[in-house]
């Protein structure tokens, strides 16, 4: 078989095989996996940052904002729960970034697998963050107090759409990471977009009580609606609006970054 290198192509052969692109990358997302499962000190920030979050907002600013830390634990954690799953997303980015420094997709590219394989099997391989992180939220939250007030099936479906609007996200930091030259600089551009997407939102206090330009910017942050949209399934409440903005947000989001990340890639390639 050929191994054809020119940029944008992909093996003689590999189009004809059935469903050839979605089995490499998912074997890519195991291998991903696998490097996780085996450095777990790699999770630490999704476990123990939300933990931390949750005390200091809930203990400090509880009584201020609701007048009692049960009320305020019950407003928090669905908001949280979204900062928690998108300050994991950059993770994949630099990971990414400091693949392709160590030379590892040099590798990739002499294989017959598609151009976009090892972008979207880092992506798929990220997903256990979030479930983790989650997870870890839930159950520390349900310690404190907190109660889903809908039923599971509802606050299933929080987690769910928190996790596909985070993986959506993430492309914009695989765009990153192909086009940074340190894993230092990924992480830290990214940073310095994902506190004012999380901070500006209703995460900590009712929209109502805010500026009225901190106002208009939270009405159009995308973040702002997956934490309406977590409020409403999991306490009851609006759901359908921020729903229907979380999803057109995301597919919005995919569609532009992650053409851009294939095609920065191709071009370092």
């Amino acid at each position: 078989m050929t191994i054809v290198a020119d940029r944008g192509t992909t093996p003689t052969g590999l189009a004809e095989r059935p469903f050839g692109l979605v089995r490499h990358s998912l074997a890519l997302g195991r291998r991903s996996l696998i490097k996780t499962l085996r450095t777990p000190e790699q999770l630490l920030d999704v476990t123990l940052q939300p933990v931390v979050f949750v005390v200091i907002f809930v203990y400090l600013l509880g009584g201020a904002v609701s007048g009692s830390t049960d009320d305020y634990l019950q407003f928090l954690l669905p908001a949280i729960m979204v900062q928690t799953v998108l300050f994991a997303a950059p993770a994949t980015g630099v990971g990414l970034n400091t693949d392709i420094k160590k030379g590892v997709f040099d590798r990739f590219r002499s294989l017959p697998i598609g151009r976009s394989a090892p972008l979207i099997g880092s992506v798929l391989g990220d997903l256990i963050r979030y479930v983790v992180a989650m997870a870890s939220l839930l159950a520390f939250g349900s310690l404190m107090g907190f109660r889903i007030q809908t039923d599971p099936f509802s606050a299933l479906a929080a987690c769910l759409l928190t996790i596909l609007f985070a993986f959506c996200v993430s492309w914009a930091f695989v765009f990153l990471g192909v086009l940074m030259r340190e894993p230092g600089g990924v992480q830290g551009v990214a940073f310095m977009f994902m506190f004012p997407l999380t901070f500006g939102t209703s995460m900590i206090a009712p929209v109502d009580t805010l500026p009225g330009w901190l106002q208009a910017w939270v009405s159009v942050n995308p973040v702002a609606h997956v934490m309406d949209a977590n409020r409403g399934l999991m306490l009851g409440g609006p759901v359908a609006g921020p729903v229907a903005w979380t999803l057109l947000w995301s597919a919005g989001l995919l569609a532009v970054f992650a053409p851009l990340a294939v095609r920065a890639y191709r071009r370092r390639a």
